[in-house]
């Protein structure tokens, strides 16, 4: 890397345009001055937010962001401590910096756009500590117009060839209060929690994503992107509105150990003036890697049924015995149900040996590729393939992740054979308690988010992709954008998702309008919607309406979803479940069209295969009606839009929850409709393109 060299007298200052243009366009004027500290600036493409760069007088690098002119972070530390030398954080000198830009687009091979446009300003500055071990540090800032990402370099150097990471000085210095929305962090049931609504000096520590809403209006969402053998971070709030990360321990002394040279993650901030910005960003994506597995035209999003929500409700087990659900005979009613409507995929588990007895926090029983006696795995490959469908395997680990290692090739293989194009993963444990065995047998206990549960959980997605296989992983490591890089990655769990609303403690009206300006942001989540019936067990009513459940389809952005009601319970839905059965998994365009973090949201997708558009809205416990112009669609022609809408009287609090009305009506461009949402309710609308024969 070739860096612009800064003698310690010298000072990077903010330069007007006209003394820019006398530079060389990339170095930053060096102009002498009394400061004691030299300093530094990024700016995005667009002007509007720029990154400035600091040392005190102490040498402490710090940096502050404004937008539009005005503060949203403050002046933040940056630096990192280690278990075994100085952290590296006073008496530093910046030594040299670089400047980059980019603007590209790229393809995605499936999602939520087909196309994604990546444009930023690059800053890479270097540091060196003046006295002691004179280490030296890169810290690389990439600016888009709608956020920032950072992280942090380390050259191989004589003092640090091994760094073992205590953990981060990074900070978040909101300059204003506001409102937070988030979760917390290191309890005992990983992320399965409900967002929290504070205000933002009453935060504890949080997982990411954290989302914030400014007292001036400004949206902020932090994260981080590219989790690669490194430990997930949490935001651990220090004083006032001022966040320091705090990185997920690991079973030894140091959260990180690494031998440089090596990056860190980036460190990201998504801006917007509201919330429907954020998701609109691709900030996440485009601070990872491209595609590292070649062609991935194996893989392909779909829908699935599976052998799944009576086992949930305790209808069926997942042991054998006289209520096991994975019976070649359910399996295969599940894959007439599932050719006849046009699904594709068919999930099942319990189908493997190692269910019987205590498996939680425990699957040291578990064989990946040896079915029980009451799964005909040969027949049931060969009926589904006979019907067009293919069967989605569940790899359950109980935590005993060592023991899956151990396992892979021949779990991959097992599904590779049979016809199995998707793997759902699992590890039920509690949080701080997978299993590792080193290779000298000593067995340790791991978090689900630190450094080596995030390689665990990359082994298993590179090795599935060898035998081209995707991963939906359950009891997840976060989601930071790998699924560009590894696109088998299809999905991930982890935010108390329909399981939840089985049990007592249902989650609540407003939980998936703050997901989705929250963890979603991340990426997509395997929520599993689509109950129909509104019952979990024993007969317990969801807190939802029926049109909501509909809508969730378009809402929630997932390459693998499931229709997660029981072929008998749609049997007495057809009416909507028509939606279920049209709504695509992949899509060229996304626009959210309005919302609030945890009071409503609107999505507009358009299908990859075809002209037409989905359109889904819901609300939290309060009925709202939504005036939404029809701008997205294609201009010059009509649509055939089938509304699936609360019915009158709909309210999930009775049994009108049910209420649904169907309808059909012509529209087209810059028309506008006006969406009713009933109490816990939700709109699905299908605009079907005229003029054109469709490609699905």
């Amino acid at each position: 890397m070739n860096f612009y060299s800064i003698g310690s007298a010298l000072a990077l200052v903010l330069v007007s345009p006209a003394a820019r243009a006398q530079t060389d366009g990339n170095a930053v004027a060096q102009i002498p001055t009394a400061a004691a500290a030299p300093a530094a600036t990024a700016t995005s493409p667009d002007g509007s937010l720029v990154v400035a760069i600091a040392l005190d007088n102490d040498g402490r690098a710090t940096y502050a962001v404004t937008r539009k002119g005005k503060p949203v972070l403050a002046a933040s530390k940056l630096g990192v401590m280690f278990t075994d030398a100085p952290k590296i954080e006073r008496n530093l000198t910046l030594i040299g910096q670089s400047k980059a830009s980019g603007d590209s687009n790229w393809t995605q091979p499936f999602g939520e756009w087909k196309t994604i446009r990546d444009r930023h300003n690059e800053l890479t500055l270097r540091f060196r500590e003046k006295t002691g071990l004179q280490r030296e540090m890169d810290v690389i800032f990439r600016v888009f117009d709608d956020g920032i990402g950072f992280r942090y370099r380390f050259p191989d150097q004589p003092h640090l060839h091994q760094a073992n990471i205590a953990d981060e000085l990074t900070e978040f210095a909101f300059a204003q209060g506001g409102t937070a929305w988030w979760k917390p962090a290191y309890q005992w049931n990983r992320e399965e929690y409900l967002y929290n609504k504070t205000p933002l000096d009453a935060v504890g520590t949080a997982q990411t994503v954290m989302t914030v809403k400014l007292a001036d209006g400004t949206h902020a969402a932090v994260h981080e992107a590219a989790l690669v053998d490194y430990a997930a971070m949490n935001l651990a709030r220090s004083e006032g509105n001022t966040f320091k990360a705090s990185l997920t321990p690991g079973a030894g002394a140091p959260k990180v150990v690494r031998t440089a040279p090596f990056d860190s993650p980036w460190r990201t901030v998504i801006l917007s003036d509201d919330a429907p910005g954020l998701y609109m960003s691709h900030l996440e994506l485009n601070l990872n890697e491209p595609n590292k597995l070649g062609d991935v035209s194996w893989i392909k999003p779909g829908k699935f049924v599976g052998v799944w929500w009576n086992m949930i409700k305790g209808d069926w087990t997942w042991a054998t015995g006289p209520k096991h659900g994975a019976t070649t005979a359910n399996v295969k009613t599940y894959i007439d149900f599932a050719a006849a409507n046009k699904i594709p995929g068919v999930l099942v588990e319990g189908w493997n040996v190692g269910w019987d007895g205590d498996w939680f926090g425990n699957g040291n029983a578990m064989q990946f590729d040896q079915p029980t006696p009451d799964f005909d795995a040969a027949e049931l490959a060969r009926y589904a393939k006979a019907k067009g469908v293919y069967l989605i395997g569940h790899n359950e680990t109980g935590g005993s992740a060592s023991h899956y290692d151990s396992q892979l090739d021949r779990a991959f293989s097992y599904a590779r054979d049979h016809g199995i194009p998707v793997i759902k993963t699992g590890y039920v444990t509690d949080a701080g308690q997978i299993e590792r065995v080193d290779a000298d047998g000593t067995k340790k206990r791991e978090w689900h988010e630190g450094q080596w549960m995030a390689n665990h959980y990359l082994r298993v997605v590179q090795t599935a992709a060898k035998y081209k296989v995707g991963i939906d992983s359950h009891e997840p490591i976060k989601d930071t954008g790998l699924r560009r890089t590894y696109p088998n990655w299809l999905a991930r769990e982890g935010g108390r998702g329909m399981e939840y609303n089985a049990w007592p403690g249902k989650n609540p009206p407003n939980h998936e309008a703050n997901m989705f300006f929250t963890q979603w942001l991340g990426g997509p989540m395997d929520f599993t919607p689509g109950v129909l019936s509104l019952e979990g067990s024993g007969g317990s009513p969801l807190l939802s309406t029926e049109a909501k459940q509909l809508a969730l389809y378009v809402v929630i952005y997932s390459p693998v979803v499931m229709a997660a009601d029981t072929p008998e319970n749609y049997a007495k839905h057809m009416d909507a479940f028509q939606f279920i059965r049209d709504v695509p998994t992949d899509w060229s365009d996304t626009r959210v069209l309005n919302g609030e973090v945890g009071d409503y949201v609107t999505v507009a997708r358009k299908d990859r295969a075809s002209d037409d558009w989905y359109l889904g809205s819901i609300t939290n416990d309060t009925a709202r009606t939504l005036d939404v112009s029809l701008d997205f669609l294609d201009a010059g022609r009509s649509y055939s839009a089938e509304i699936y809408r609360d019915g009158a009287g709909a309210d999930y609090r009775t049994d009108a929850r049910h209420a649904i009305a169907i309808e059909k009506r012509t529209v087209k461009k810059g028309d506008r409709l006006s969406l009713a949402l009933a109490p816990g309710g939700g709109q699905a609308i299908r605009f079907v393109a005229s003029g054109k024969a469709r490609r699905r």
